[in-house]
């Protein structure tokens, strides 16, 4: 999986014009005394260690160059509410900690399924270099199902989410911040909800800050996935677009669409949802979200409530 990934980011760097950060260039790199700022990560800074490195593994051909982490000074961002992800990396030696709680209702036909997903952990840790990320999830899950007088219950984990993120560009005016994600769950998930095979996948994420007020970004992935009925596997396709809207200097705000395709399954079929959100800054390093959704087909759930909080240890 991390072959082919690492050969699809050097043909379209090569196709549209970005080059890697070179050695040459980390040690010319200048500090700006109005730093652009990024709506997923300034560009412009230190590195932890005050040298001046790459905050990402490529820049626009035609730009500046880029160097520098995220800056620690400033508030966190996280990838939680959205569906989308950002497009920055925590930073080198950071460790970021997002954790929730999500309740989801579907009634279709007379049976009423409510499933509450608990604690919801994604641990970001910065490894090796500003531009990379090891991701860690695990998520446990409670599902009841009613048809009539019949009740099922059911607990238990689901499977080991593993990714790498990998911070590709900064923005710089009309084109994007963009960082990838090859991405996988391992089988170590409970009996109901296993699904007994690696499931690989990649996630490539974009954005661009409009101002100082207003955001807007999306995702592009796919994802092995297994057929709840066959069991069999299929190419999952998912597409999110997300605005963001800073309300003051605490409070945020963001509206999404994202959907679910299935590609080659037997029974799953096309899911789409719209969703919204606030988040409240409790300081740099700490922030409080909840969120609701609807789905937009009768296929998707009816709708999902959640809240979540996130911690940055510097």
């Amino acid at each position: 999986m991390t072959r082919p990934i690492a050969l699809l980011v050097l043909i379209i760097a090569s196709a549209s014009g970005l080059s890697t950060v070179t050695a040459d260039q980390t040690r010319s790199w200048r500090f700006s005394e109005t730093p652009t700022q990024f709506d997923v990560g300034d560009a412009l800074l230190r590195g932890q260690d005050g040298r001046y490195t790459p905050g990402t593994l490529f820049q626009w051909s035609q730009g500046n160059s880029f160097g520098g982490g995220p800056d620690l000074n400033e508030p966190l961002v996280t990838d939680r509410p959205d569906f989308t992800e950002a497009g920055s990396t925590v930073g080198r030696g950071v460790a970021q900690i997002e954790f929730g709680y999500t309740y989801t209702l579907n009634d279709d036909a007379g049976m009423r399924d409510v499933s509450h997903s608990v604690g919801e952990p994604l641990l970001r840790h910065g490894i090796l270099a500003e531009w990379l990320e090891l991701r860690i999830g695990l998520f446990p899950v409670s599902a009841n199902s009613a048809t009539g007088a019949a009740r099922t219950s059911t607990s238990g984990l689901e499977d080991l989410y593993l990714g790498l993120k990998i911070g590709l560009t900064p923005q710089e005016s009309l084109l994007p911040e963009m960082a990838i994600i090859p991405q996988m769950t391992v089988p170590t998930g409970s009996t109901a909800f296993t699904n007994d095979e690696v499931l690989p996948g990649a996630n490539w994420n974009y954005a661009w800050e409009v101002n100082d007020f207003i955001s807007t970004g999306g995702s592009s992935q796919f994802n092995r996935s297994r057929d709840e009925t066959t069991l069999d596997t299929y190419t999952e396709f998912a597409q999110s677009w997300t605005v963001a809207y800073s309300l003051s200097d605490r409070v945020g705000a963001y509206a999404e669409w994202y959907g679910l395709m299935p590609n080659g399954a037997a029974t799953a079929r096309p899911e789409h949802y719209f969703n919204g959100g606030f988040t409240y800054l409790l300081c740099d390093n700490m922030q409080f979200d909840i969120r609701a959704g609807v789905g937009l087909n009768d296929v998707a759930d009816d709708y999902f409530v959640g809240t979540g909080l996130s911690i940055r240890f510097p």
